[in-house]
């Protein structure tokens, strides 16, 4: 997922809804807001935050979230 803030809490947000509890979601953005928005987010909807990195690509800096389905 790529997207400005809200977009990457509202896409990560409708493929969790798609997902079964316990399946792992990958999320990637360029937004760096992403790392507290999902934090919050992961604590408001109960679902689990496993990790969060910073990537350098070609592109530029990215951040990876994993989070798991409740």
């Amino acid at each position: 997922m790529d997207g400005s803030c809200p977009e990457p809490v509202l896409r990560t947000a409708r493929a969790l809804r798609a997902m079964s509890s316990g399946q792992i979601l990958r999320v990637i953005c360029r937004d760096p807001a992403s790392v507290h928005d999902l934090q919050v987010f992961s604590e408001q909807t109960g679902n689990r935050l496993l990790a969060q990195e910073i990537e350098e690509r070609a592109q530029g800096k990215v951040f990876v979230h994993w989070l798991s389905r409740r």
